[in-house]
């Protein structure tokens, strides 16, 4: 009897609050704080849709101080292609090749959290992210005994960023950077620092972006450098090109967290572009 008089109940307030105009509380998300999944050489928090290949091709020109002799860096170039694949709208894998030390890499990003407001409230979007890289160039001493594994790199960072406004968006970046294999006794085979990312859109397609890592001291050899990027998004279609100048030579993170050697006061900085082309494997 009582059960009845609570289901009566229940369903009257919904048919009055029907009558009122007042639905129940529903759930946004935040979308494309980032346009791609690449601030510029950071992962950034968004992620490949489910379904969903993204084709990337990076490439990097030499140092702009070469002068009119290298053409301010154009007669030189380093490239990475590379492809990530959405299993879900959550999880990401890519792989990858880059000439610079002949390297391959991969990742795997899952996102823990996503930006909401509403019936659900969550004030930030958080991703994890682990890489690894294999570099495959020959060895410096080919007579010594020499290790695979001595040829691995991993990565693992915390991304976790907010879409401040429909205009601006940021982004901290934890990181963790291990080498099997250094070079001199004064750098450390575990590096630790912090990335931070920001986006600001300047045109319905065209958004600012910046970044900078910043590497705990002690950590690298003198010589290596925090590793600092600027440029621009440009959307058309099915296209995202982003244009840029960075200090950093490599596109992986082993590269352009542990060794950046370009120095943005006297001109070691590259002018460089992605591209990244989506394509729907399946719905």
């Amino acid at each position: 009897m009582f059960s009845l008089l609570n289901l009566f109940l229940l369903s009257a307030q919904d048919d009055l609050l029907s009558l009122l105009g007042e639905d129940e509380p529903t759930t946004e998300y935040a979308t494309a704080a980032f346009k791609a999944n690449r601030v510029i050489n950071l992962h950034s928090i968004e992620s490949t849709a489910g379904g969903v290949l993204d084709v990337k091709i990076s490439h990097r020109f030499g140092f702009v101080n070469g002068g009119v002799q290298e053409l301010f860096g154009l007669d030189q170039a380093s490239i990475r292609i590379g492809a990530d694949y959405g299993i879900s709208n959550r999880l990401t894998v890519g792989f990858g090749r880059s000439s610079y030390e002949k390297t391959y890499d991969g990742f795997l990003k899952y996102k823990l959290l996503r930006q909401s407001s509403g019936a659900k409230l969550m004030p930030i979007t958080a991703s994890f992210l682990a890489t690894i890289a294999i570099k495959t160039i020959p060895w410096a001493n080919p007579d010594r005994e020499n290790y695979m594994s001595s040829r691995m790199y991993y990565t693992f960072q915390l991304l976790l960023g907010r879409k401040f406004s429909e205009g601006f968006s940021l982004q901290l970046s934890p990181t963790l950077l291990h080498r099997n294999l250094v070079r001199t006794k004064s750098e450390s085979n575990d590096v630790y620092a912090i990335g931070a990312a920001i986006r600001q859109k300047v045109s319905k397609r065209v958004a600012i972006n910046a970044e900078y890592v910043y590497v705990l001291p002690n950590q690298l050899a003198d010589g290596y450098r925090n590793s600092l990027s600027i440029g621009f998004d440009i959307e058309t279609g099915g296209h995202v090109f982003q244009l840029h100048f960075t200090n950093s030579t490599s596109m992986i993170e082993k590269g352009f967290i542990g060794e950046t050697i370009g120095d943005w006061r006297n001109g070691g900085v590259h002018f460089g572009f992605n591209v990244s082309r989506v394509f729907t494997l399946k719905k």
